[in-house]
């Protein structure tokens, strides 16, 4: 009479332990599903996209027209040209503006933060460049083209509003979030073996930053600036309304611009689908896709090297 319940609660036991292998299973399942169909998911765009570029770029691009000209009149009816010159050098401006902007600023962020918050402000810091990062693209477009258009031309006193500069302090602002998480990531990982070795000597705040922390975190901090030149290189939706939208090679920071991205976005919804101007929109987004890789590809580099040391 005494065993009997002793053998219930081994069967309990028992559908408990099949129970939780099940749920195991099954949480493994769905987690290799999410990671294969992530990889699934970004083979396939690269496929789709060289797939609809590679006839142009096969049958009918000039590879030194396309990278040499500035003259971008894919919808000419005598004599159409496909040259990104121009664009290059508008995506080249903007993105290296707003890295002039977006680094000081971020580096000095990520400085105050991991060195010198301490408690609620640095939670409260941290929580701040969280929520500016998650402002979406479009509603920083519509800052620059409502109110820094109108604060350039009338600071600067320009006609038109819509330039390097303005996509650039918008692009900045954009950028300045991630390059500073990154950064402050990477500035924490930095042990504090280092610093206590530094002030043991008698090195100041200031002397433990700049000679100790900042050198053994400088991969790091590269690994954070790259990411925040992937993240301006590829922005679209932004730049195409605070840049003026115009083909030109720029000259000053108040000339207008056009971006490899924002061409691609404004282009592709009126394009006869197999057109030729159709394959050299592709054509740009391989492009991009290349550039935007390299830059993500060295960043993890950079980071996976300071990891392993």
């Amino acid at each position: 009479m005494k065993e009997q319940p002793l053998t219930i609660q081994n069967g309990e036991a028992d559908d408990q332990w099949d129970l939780a292998w099940f749920v195991d299973k099954a949480v493994q399942f769905i987690m290799f599903v999410g990671g294969i169909s992530a990889i699934v998911f970004i083979l396939s765009i690269i496929v789709f996209v060289v797939e609809q570029g590679f006839q142009f770029i096969y049958e009918t691009l000039d590879f030194a027209q396309f990278f040499t000209s500035p003259r971008w009149r894919p919808t000419s009816e005598w004599n159409p040209t496909y040259g990104i010159l121009a664009l290059m050098a508008g995506t080249a401006s903007i993105t290296g503006l707003a890295m002039l902007i977006a680094i000081p600023f971020s580096l000095g962020a990520a400085i105050y933060i991991a060195e010198f918050a301490q408690g609620r402000t640095r939670e409260t810091l941290k929580v701040m460049v969280e929520l500016l990062a998650a402002i979406p693209s479009v509603v920083w477009g519509f800052i620059g083209l409502s109110i820094m258009n109108k604060l350039i031309i009338d600071w600067f006193d320009v006609p038109v509003g819509l330039t390097v500069l303005n996509s650039g302090v918008i692009l900045g602002l954009m950028a300045a979030p991630i390059v500073t998480s990154i950064a402050e990531d990477a500035l924490k990982a930095v042990p504090d073996s280092y610093r206590e070795a530094a002030e043991a000597m008698g090195a100041s705040r200031w002397q433990i930053i700049f000679h100790v922390v900042l050198p053994a975190a400088r991969n790091g901090l590269l690994g954070a600036v790259l990411l925040g030149v992937g993240r301006g290189f590829g922005e679209t939706m932004a730049v195409l309304m605070a840049s003026g939208h115009a083909i030109n090679l720029p000259t000053s920071v108040f000339d207008s611009v056009r971006a490899l991205t924002a061409t691609i976005a404004a282009e592709l919804g009126e394009t006869a689908q197999g057109s030729d101007h159709y394959g050299a929109l592709f054509a740009i987004g391989i492009f991009l896709f290349i550039i935007t890789f390299a830059i993500n590809l060295l960043a993890d580099l950079v980071v996976r090297d300071v990891r392993k040391s």
